[in-house]
């Protein structure tokens, strides 16, 4: 999505072509950009398998450590995300100036080792620094990812593509909690960091052997020489400069907020207000989540590129809209008596939240160069996740407790409600407000 076809798209008439081929590489062939595509969202899901898997393992951490919620909203938000944020933009600078591959590699190695060590914990404590491993490890692999995906596919599918990546979320998501319920409840909880943390090093060593670098903006026809990285800060003020980006973040933020906030939280939810054993939970949460987020990201980034392509304003209404029907599905599930009500509504709940991440990516690298794509994935990431991974569980957590102390019902899921309905309604304002600058914004990078 240029800027040419936005205007195109405005006037009626024909996007005009590039002025040249693009440059021939193993790229130009269709097959290979679809297997790099596979691979790197099969590291995704690691990714996601590794990240995720804490959030099906709570309760009985929580038992046998005896933790708080607001310990547990540490373990799984702050702490990690803190981590993972500002390890983010210095691995994203090397990314826009060194080999994506390698890094992307070499961080997956050390993010499924720490997810290992996660099962020798001791305490609290010792679980805490493993955790922080693992968010040191995973600032390596969606920057350079979503780099290398703009690199390869052209403008007009670049939003799909991303969806289908970001589809590594939920595959991961249902190996993590439908393993790891299942492993956990047989073997207990300390195997299944083991079991769903080495993999990951034989997948390192794929990526590093059959995947090649591509060249930077080969997807417009751009040569490897013809950009150069420029500074950190001046790709962060370059942004800043843009309204629709700043928009774009906190939608983005308060969509990681449900996400996260809300969503990892469902497990300890069923489990405290429902006889319902860790197995049965998980397997639940892994055929929602899983799939429902898996088909809400692909139908979120197909939509956009469908309508994008005629106004560039459809990647911003279309995760607003599907935002806004959050709303009524939390209501019910959260206050619903019937188990299998609440259960089913939360697939639903995923789908919607996850139709933002492919059309927000690809929207944002419209606003910047070639050199600039992953240190702008890395902000828009150091944003999202400070606040949505950050302060999403950290807040439900301690709000949580607060009611339990002050004698509520359903302390949790008061909690859950009201973070999650306000959260929802305001990300759509955000979506709004970047809608409306988007176009002039996307206009001003020809300039």
């Amino acid at each position: 999505m240029t800027a040419e076809n936005i205007q195109s798209a405005q006037t009626g008439a024909p996007a005009p072509q590039p002025a040249t081929d693009q440059p021939r590489t193993a790229y130009s062939s269709g097959p290979y950009r679809i297997y790099v595509l596979l691979i790197l969202t099969t590291v995704y899901v690691l990714n996601f398998v590794d990240r995720q898997l804490l959030v099906i393992l709570q309760e009985p951490i929580k038992a046998e450590l005896n933790l708080s919620d607001t310990q547990l909203g540490l373990l799984t938000g702050f702490a990690f995300a803190l981590f993972y944020v500002i390890c983010g933009i210095p691995i994203a600078r090397w990314a826009d100036q060194g080999v994506r591959r390698n890094i992307i590699a070499l961080a997956l190695t050390v993010w499924s080792a720490m997810t290992a060590i996660c099962g020798l914990a001791g305490n609290y404590t010792h679980l805490l620094l493993a955790r922080i491993g693992v968010g040191v490890g995973e600032a390596g692999g969606s920057p350079p990812a979503h780099s290398m995906i703009s690199d390869i596919f052209k403008p007009k599918n670049r939003a799909l593509a991303l969806s289908v990546y970001s589809i590594g979320i939920y595959i991961g998501i249902l190996i993590g909690f439908a393993l790891g319920s299942r492993i956990a409840e047989t073997f207990g909880w300390r195997l299944a960091f083991f079991v769903v943390g080495l993999p990951g090093v034989v997948i390192a060593l794929i990526v590093r052997l059959t995947v090649r670098e591509p060249i930077r903006g080969w997807s417009e026809g751009a040569e490897k020489k013809a950009i150069t990285a420029p500074p950190a800060l001046d790709v962060a003020r370059l942004l800043w400069t843009r309204v629709s980006f700043r928009h774009i973040a906190i939608a983005a933020s308060l969509q990681a907020f449900l996400i996260y906030g809300i969503g990892n939280w469902f497990p300890s939810y069923f489990l405290r207000n429902f006889e319902l054993s860790l197995s049965t939970v998980g397997t639940w949460m892994a055929l929602t989540n899983g799939i429902g987020g898996a088909l809400g990201s692909f139908f979120g980034g197909w939509m956009a590129d469908k309508f994008g392509a005629r106004d560039a304003r459809w990647y911003l209404w279309t995760p607003g809209i599907l935002t806004f029907l959050i709303v009524p599905v939390l209501l019910v599930a959260l206050t619903s008596d019937s188990v299998l009500v609440a259960l089913i509504l939360t697939a639903p709940f995923h789908f919607l939240t996850a139709a933002y991440l492919g059309s927000v990516i690809a929207v944002s690298h419209s606003l910047v160069n070639a050199r600039m794509r992953a240190l702008t994935s890395a902000i828009l990431f150091f944003i999202l996740n400070l606040i949505g991974l950050g302060l999403g569980p950290l807040i439900v957590g301690s709000l949580s407790d607060i009611f339990t102390t002050s004698g509520f019902n359903s302390p949790l899921a008061m909690a859950m409600l009201i973070c999650g309905v306000i959260g929802a309604l305001w990300a759509c304002l955000h979506y709004a407000l970047a809608a409306k600058n988007i176009r002039a914004d996307i206009e001003r990078l020809e300039l």
